[in-house]
């Protein structure tokens, strides 16, 4: 019985509470205006918070994990400038430039290497049954697809036979399937790419990546490209560690320090100078944990400068950690924005209980003929943390629409992924909740503390 009469004396309170707050519609919704864009702010800023850390876990998984990532530098035009500037001829250090050579120093004189995937990619042509397109033809061994984490929908690796002899063989994407294959298998059929006629012994399974990262990583649509054994590539295609005649020729001129200026030999040294004289085009070696990484790299550097007769023609990269000082930075951003959206919750908490004790001293009367009927200090109290947790509770309510439809904008308009959760969601309701109680106690003890004789008189 006596639960039951206090859980009636507590209705009677909330509805006298929901009516206050209904006759003053406009005046409660501007106090919460402040719980309304607090809330909103913290579930946008989540949203675009939680969309840029996945986005930066996918493009982890896109260069791979504790990967080193070594790029030959093509051309060097600052020793030619400053020699056409000072009109002094400057002696070019000879390079025999990033081959397989290193790649097997790398993997057998440095300890912790899981893997060293060696990549040689061209520019090429595909064509079948009539249909041509451009695509990239890229020379790998098996543990670059193990490094990348590429599975097959179809077919298989390419097995030891195939390394070793250099067979025909490839693998494609999933798109050159769609567009080459796409109503029948793909496995065992022919695809002549560039000079030469490759068998397709396995389709990997489709790869999604997003212009953001093919922008910011340098990567390629994985889909779109040929892969075939790296000797292969070496025997039938392509190999620029080969001595030629011309290579002699254009290696003697380095050395010796000739430059051509002007007639139609400055452009015939121009393009020669452009040319690629690296035999891979990219070097990926992944390191058994994630602390090695700048050492291991560091290393690869003094080695491969050495090896190279001290021309520094590579660069190294750790993409890894790049990342992660990028999502350190947007984590940094993300404190900054919840700090704000914290200050703006404060903000209508303290709008809360200014405008609840304003409506204490206009209310003086209705607090007095309550307590004078019988009512007790205790539902007064509890009539205006009530009224004070509708307020919040309705603007947090609003808030969380509004922060919703604010994240699809900014996904939307400014090309930022965002994601919302349901925890982000129930922080910010439970915050706004928690603001209104908090605030709501002092208004509410100071109507409870009015005198009901001094209350009715006041005027």
């Amino acid at each position: 019985m006596l639960n039951n009469y206090f859980s009636a004396r507590m209705l009677a309170n909330l509805y006298i509470a929901i009516d206050a707050v209904i006759a003053n519609k406009m005046r409660s919704l501007l106090t919460a205006l402040g719980i309304i864009f607090g809330v909103a702010a913290v579930i946008a800023m989540l949203a675009i918070g939680n969309g840029a850390q996945q986005e930066i876990l996918n493009q982890i998984k896109l260069v791979g994990v504790n990967n080193i990532v070594i790029k030959p530098i093509v051309e060097q035009k600052d020793e030619k400038l400053n020699s056409e500037a000072t009109g002094k001829k400057e002696k070019k250090k000879f390079s025999p430039g990033l081959t397989v050579r290193d790649v097997n120093s790398i993997s057998t004189i440095i300890p912790g290497l899981s893997k060293v995937s060696p990549e040689i990619i061209l520019n090429t042509s595909v064509i079948q049954n009539g249909i041509r397109r451009s695509a990239k033809l890229v020379g790998v061994e098996p543990s670059y697809f193990e490094i990348y984490d590429f599975q097959l929908a179809d077919g298989q690796m390419f097995n030891a036979e195939h390394l070793k002899l250099g067979a025909p063989v490839c693998i494609i994407g999933s798109a050159l399937k769609s567009k080459f294959f796409p109503t029948e298998n793909a496995i065992g059929k022919s695809l002549k790419v560039g000079p030469h006629w490759l068998t397709v012994i396995g389709v990997l399974r489709e790869r999604f990546v997003s212009q953001n990262s093919i922008s910011k990583l340098g990567i390629r649509d994985f889909n779109m490209d040929v892969y075939a054994p790296l000797q292969s590539v070496l025997i039938r295609y392509e190999n620029r560690d080969l001595i030629t005649a011309e290579a002699l020729r254009l290696a003697n001129m380095r050395s010796q320090g000739i430059f051509f200026i002007g007639g139609n030999n400055s452009n015939e040294e121009s393009e020669e100078e452009k040319k690629n004289y690296h035999q891979i085009d990219r070097l990926v070696i992944q390191v058994d944990e994630t602390a090695k990484l700048q050492p291991v790299a560091e290393i690869i550097s003094r080695m491969l400068t050495r090896k190279h007769y001290e021309v520094v023609d590579f660069e190294i990269e750790i993409p890894e950690l790049l990342l992660k000082q990028q999502q350190r930075t947007n984590d940094i951003f993300n404190y900054v924005l919840g700090a704000i959206a914290g200050i703006s919750l404060l903000v209508g908490g303290i709008g809360i209980m200014n405008i609840m004790l304003a409506s204490v001293l206009e209310r003086i009367k209705e607090i007095g003929l309550r307590l004078s009927i019988g009512a007790q200090k205790r539902d007064v109290v509890q009539q205006f943390l009530f009224e004070a947790v509708m307020i919040s509770v309705s603007g947090g309510l609003i808030g969380v629409m509004l922060g919703v439809v604010l994240a699809y904008l900014v996904s939307a308009f400014a090309n930022i992924p965002t994601i919302i959760s349901f925890t982000s969601i129930l922080l910010s309701f439970g915050v706004a909740a928690t603001v209104g109680l908090i605030f709501g106690i002092a208004p509410a003890r100071k109507a409870a503390s009015q005198d009901p004789i001094t209350s009715l008189r006041h005027e």
